[in-house]
């Protein structure tokens, strides 16, 4: 089995796992899987997109270890997050006798990812599952960390559980087949590490972003490598988001409002929201007196030269207006005694967690955006 370029340590205790990152790793998932025991037959869930591209790789790679797998192939998209394709995957799992020892592999974007792993999580009380990610943002963000759910008509990730995977396999040769935009969606992810806690990291992508979207292969493992091993070094102190995990969420108290208000379509992919929402965090940080106003600056400096979405005109059709942006906030998961908790930011590299921000504050920054429009 050749060693993969890169392999981050989720050390977890009773609940460890290792993210293997690296090209051409698909080829060798049984390799890896094989050893986890169970039967030697493995249940994929995938959606259309995904199979079409890489799912003969995958099969033939888990028979290289002598497994035998079977594939249910859900539609792509956001709207697959939902109680519909839930029970369909719960009672395919069943009806594939999938049994406590077990592997399922979550093969797909975050989308998959997110379905599988509460699948997994319910069935029988908790089956083990494995997460292939497909995508940069699956890999550097929603494979990692155990968090899995579905969407429900009142918001996004309301209904899920915290399930840790038993493996990530991280394939980065996967990502030259994404669409551009799809890459740079899920490089909104990649920045925000930067954003929250690590400001080298940050100019580490001034520097090399570019290249990275361009296809430089080392700059992708080292990317990923990177983002998972402080997402990895957050959830070991946090696992369940009581305290510092909630960082993670830099950006996305206005990312999910806006995806409520663009109805999960494709006006917005979710790393896109998450780009968006980092520059008005920083620049309410700003206006809040909390870092300056070179800050925003530079973060929307960087997401512009990289060619992507960076403020609310960039957004395509009707949006609501401030109030009701800031309704659809209300419903965030991140509300607690009925406040919002932003994360906000005092420089590039140290974000911090608070429910003491004004409504005022942020009316009036999305106003000030929606004005630009």
């Amino acid at each position: 089995m050749t060693s993969p370029a890169a392999t981050v340590h989720v050390n977890l205790p009773g609940r460890e796992y290792d993210i293997q990152i690296g090209p051409a790793l698909l080829g060798q998932a049984g390799a890896y899987v094989e050893p986890f025991g169970g039967r030697k037959h493995v249940a994929i869930v995938t959606d259309e997109n995904v199979a079409a591209l890489h799912l003969q790789t995958l099969q033939n790679g888990l028979r290289t270890a002598g497994l035998t797998s079977e594939a249910l192939i859900l539609p792509a998209g956001e709207a697959t997050k939902s109680w519909p394709q839930l029970q369909r995957t719960c009672e395919w799992l069943l009806d594939q006798k999938v049994e406590r020892g077990d592997v399922v592999i979550a093969f797909g974007g975050g989308v998959i990812g997110d379905l599988v792993g509460f699948a997994a999580a319910i069935l029988r009380r908790g089956v083990r599952f494995v997460q292939i990610p497909t995508s940069l943002l699956a890999q550097v963000d929603s494979s990692v960390g155990g968090k899995t759910g579905i969407n429900a008509p009142q918001g996004k990730n309301l209904i899920g559980a915290f399930h840790q995977p038993s493996l990530v396999l991280a394939d980065t040769s996967l990502l030259g087949t994404l669409q551009p935009r799809d890459f740079l969606a899920g490089y909104g992810e990649v920045v925000k590490y930067g954003l929250l806690g690590n400001d080298t990291f940050f100019e580490w992508l001034e520097a090399n972003g570019p290249a990275m979207a361009a296809g430089d292969m080392d700059a992708r493992v080292q990317a990923v490598r990177i983002a998972c091993q402080m997402k990895a070094d957050i959830v070991q102190r946090d696992e369940t988001e009581q305290g510092d995990r909630a960082l993670l969420n830099l950006g996305h108290t206005f990312c999910h409002a806006l995806e409520a208000a663009t109805g999960y379509s494709d006006r917005l992919l979710h790393g896109e929201g998450v780009a968006i929402g980092c520059a008005m965090a920083f620049e309410l940080s700003a206006r809040m007196g909390l870092c300056s106003q070179e800050s925003p600056s530079r973060v929307r400096a960087h997401l512009r030269e990289m060619g992507m979405k960076t403020d609310l005109r960039d957004i395509d059709g009707e949006l609501p207006d401030a109030a009701g942006l800031l309704a659809l906030m209300g419903q965030d998961k991140k509300v607690v005694a009925g406040k919002l908790r932003f994360i906000l930011a005092r420089r590039i590299g140290d974000a911090f967690i608070t429910s003491d921000v004004p409504p005022k504050a942020v009316l009036a920054v999305l106003s000030d955006a929606l004005a630009e429009r």
